[in-house]
């Protein structure tokens, strides 16, 4: 943690507090240059990626002393040009659709604005009532970067399964990121929480979903909304699946929220309840600590009572992983938390076609989907 905030960086959590998150851009930006600029009421700054995806500290370790806005300053700006630098951008294009399959892009809106997402539906011609997954992308991505990443239309193709790609815009958030780390945006009812539930309702409403076999995931900035939508929402989701997130009210400003991609945390469940949650973290992970994978899993398993097995593998060519289960008193398997050995700050097992992938393994969608169709919502 950051036991003493320099006074920008104090000032900066005041500016965000009040609201005033462009003036805070500002500041923090001139802290990226290493200068002191002062805050302005303009509203027009230059863009910062102010979310976890992109920022990856050199100093890995967690009680380093306080250090100087400039000493800030340089590590933020050697992070950011490492991501310009070393991260090759992808065409983010999707396979071909199967025949009868498409996917469409479609709209909701409410108090709290309007967000676009794009809809997979599966072509096979299954009998009844589909399951639903809903794929919150990270930092920077779009749908279609991230439906191609993750491969899950075609995997949901062959189960039958409607798959939703909720899109963040620049407008939102100046990198694409959800706004996890805003207390706005880990409330029921409110903000980015209540567009994705309303997207979720309005996909259930106009096409034949299985109610009790909605699921949600998503990386990154994407991985910690899944997080919070799986404690806000116990009476609309089944499972979720946590890719390199971070727990449910982890962070409260820009601030703690570096923080806490750096260090890990905790988080403070303010949710109705816990849903079976899949975990999957890198513990090469130099952008999202991988104590913030450990916090996930402690938080779907908070109501104890569980039995914990764990089981090691090997991908041929690829990673090596720790697998641990949690199972209830009933034996139901609760939390599945895979820890994925010499892995970064990428989706397991995804494809070279969309970004921020590593195929070594393992394969998180299929395992994925595997866990949310073994779990249906419990009235």
């Amino acid at each position: 943690m950051f036991h003493s905030l320099p006074p920008d960086m104090a000032e900066a959590t005041r500016l965000t507090r009040a609201g005033r998150l462009a003036d805070a851009t500002t500041l923090i930006q001139s802290l990226l240059r290493g200068t002191r600029s002062g805050a302005t009421e303009s509203g027009t700054v230059p863009t910062l990626d102010l979310v976890p995806h992109s920022v990856e500290f050199a100093d890995p370790q967690p009680d380093s002393p306080e250090r100087t806005p400039a000493a800030i300053g340089a590590t933020l700006r050697e992070a950011l040009r490492g991501l310009a630098g070393g991260r090759a951008k992808k065409s983010g294009a999707t396979a071909p659709l199967p025949n009868g399959a498409s996917f469409q892009t479609h709209s909701v809106t409410n108090d709290a604005g309007m967000r676009a997402y794009k809809l997979y539906i599966p072509g096979c011609h299954a009998e009844g009532r589909r399951p639903l997954i809903v794929m919150l992308h990270g930092c920077t991505q779009s749908p279609d970067d991230f439906a191609a990443g993750t491969r899950m239309n075609g995997l949901a193709e062959e189960h039958g399964c409607f798959v939703a790609y909720p899109e963040q815009p620049q407008s939102a958030n100046c990198s694409k990121c959800w706004n996890w780390f805003s207390p706005e945006h880990q409330q029921r009812g409110t903000g980015e929480p209540s567009l994705i539930a309303g997207m979720t309702r309005q996909i259930i409403r106009d096409h034949p979903i299985d109610a009790d076999r909605i699921y949600i995931a998503g990386l990154s900035a994407g991985g910690a909304a899944a997080a919070i939508m799986g404690t806000l929402y116990p009476d609309l989701y089944a499972a979720a699946g946590v890719h390199s997130g971070l727990p449910h009210g982890a962070a409260h400003d820009l601030p703690s929220a570096f923080a806490t991609m750096r260090h890990g945390g905790a988080g403070r469940s303010r949710g109705t309840g816990q849903i079976p949650t899949i975990v999957f973290h890198g513990d090469q992970d130099t952008t999202v600590h991988p104590r913030n994978g450990e916090g996930v899993a402690a938080q779907s398993t908070a109501r104890g009572g569980e039995r914990v097995t764990v089981k090691r593998g090997q991908v041929p060519g690829g990673h090596a992983y720790t697998r641990t289960l949690h199972e209830d008193a009933s034996g139901r398997v609760v939390c599945e938390h895979w820890t994925i050995h010499g892995a970064g700050h990428a989706w397991a097992g995804g494809a070279p076609a969309g970004t921020y992938t590593d195929p070594r393994g393992p394969d998180a969608s299929g395992e994925m989907l595997r866990f949310f169709l073994q779990h249906g919502r419990r009235r």
